[in-house]
């Protein structure tokens, strides 16, 4: 038997032996292949109405965030929601038809820089289009993803959908007990003594936390102000339940002034219709070539990641040392 596998490994070394001495004296030379599939320009798809006009229909869906995260096991080019969102309103931009824009949410929320960066290209783009715009809430619409809907004419949401979580969070792993039970030590030189601030490698000060805390507090103020503006029905009396991050059902939503009414997607494009003016417009959804799109809640790109595994992929909760600030819900 090991005569047998010696005998197999000198075959197979010989033939790795002549293959690249035919190689070196052909010229032959090897070609670079990438693996992962590059993304195709957007493609326009009908997906009921006959038109004149167009409402665009929008997916929001999975956690927000502006950085591109590969995803394992996958040979697609890394996500970028914001990249992906900014491309279809400039898309729709240059297209005369789009009298109105759905954004259909499914998301958690995200970052604050993605929340922020979304809410400002959707607000930027009604002001130059003139279009109105009305979002609504499949399942769940928390934190983030009520940040965006609030740029939004309109807001639909399912008496069963989830929405709220009105605040900023911040995560860390503190990783030191277990360093301390591995032997390893950690040592850092720092120019001051707030350098390394929110290291995973000790526990904050107070002093830290305090720091920390006033920043979290400025984000929270800013998620209020854009609340504020695109939710002007709200009360002080309605802010300060909301405030506390809980989260409500549409059903609560609604009483709440959080929402306009209890509905559905079909819902949502009839509102769009009727105050664009264009009872009878198609609605479109801009997809990349070979994705699958067929009715109002197929997904409009087929390269969403949701939420839940890239959460469980710790894509969210600790990229590195540095905080992540969040308009997230995180149960």
């Amino acid at each position: 038997m090991r005569r047998r596998n010696r005998r197999r490994i000198f075959l197979f070394s010989g033939m790795l032996a002549v293959i690249f001495s035919f190689i070196v004296t052909t010229g032959c030379a090897f070609v670079n292949i990438s693996l992962y599939r590059r993304a195709q320009p957007l493609e326009e798809k009908v997906i009921e109405g006959e038109g004149p006009g167009k409402v665009l229909l929008m997916d929001i869906s999975g956690v927000l965030r502006y950085e591109e995260k590969e995803r394992l096991g996958s040979f697609k080019e890394p996500i970028n929601i914001v990249a992906r969102i900014k491309e279809e309103l400039d898309k729709a931009a240059k297209d005369s038809e789009v009298k109105a824009v759905v954004l259909r949410i499914n998301s958690p929320g995200g970052t604050v820089s993605a929340s922020d960066l979304l809410h400002h290209e959707l607000e930027q783009f009604k002001r130059q289009r003139k279009v109105k715009m009305v979002a609504c809430f499949l399942g769940l619409a928390t934190s983030g993803g009520y940040y965006v809907a609030t740029a939004a004419d309109h807001i639909v949401a399912q008496p069963t959908s989830l929405t709220g979580s009105i605040g900023t969070i911040a995560f860390k792993f503190n990783v030191q007990g277990l360093m301390d039970k591995v032997g390893v030590e950690e040592e850092t030189i720092k120019s001051g003594d707030k350098k390394d601030i929110w290291s995973p490698f000790r526990p904050a000060t107070t002093e830290e936390r305090k720091i920390l805390q006033e920043l979290i507090e400025d984000y929270q103020l800013e998620f209020l102000k854009v609340v504020r503006a695109g939710r002007r029905e709200l009360t002080e009396d309605d802010l300060a339940i909301l405030s506390d991050g809980r989260v409500f059902t549409g059903t609560q939503a609604l009483k709440l002034n959080l929402v306009d009414e209890l509905g559905y997607l079909s819902d949502a494009v009839e509102w769009a219709r009727k105050a664009a003016g264009v009872p009878q417009a198609k609605v479109v959804a801009y997809h990349r070539p070979g994705t699958y799109v067929d009715n109002i809640y197929s997904l409009s790109q087929g390269e969403v990641w949701g939420w839940m595994e890239r959460i469980q992929q710790g894509a969210v909760l600790a990229d590195g040392p540095t905080p992540q600030f969040m308009y997230l819900w995180t149960p």
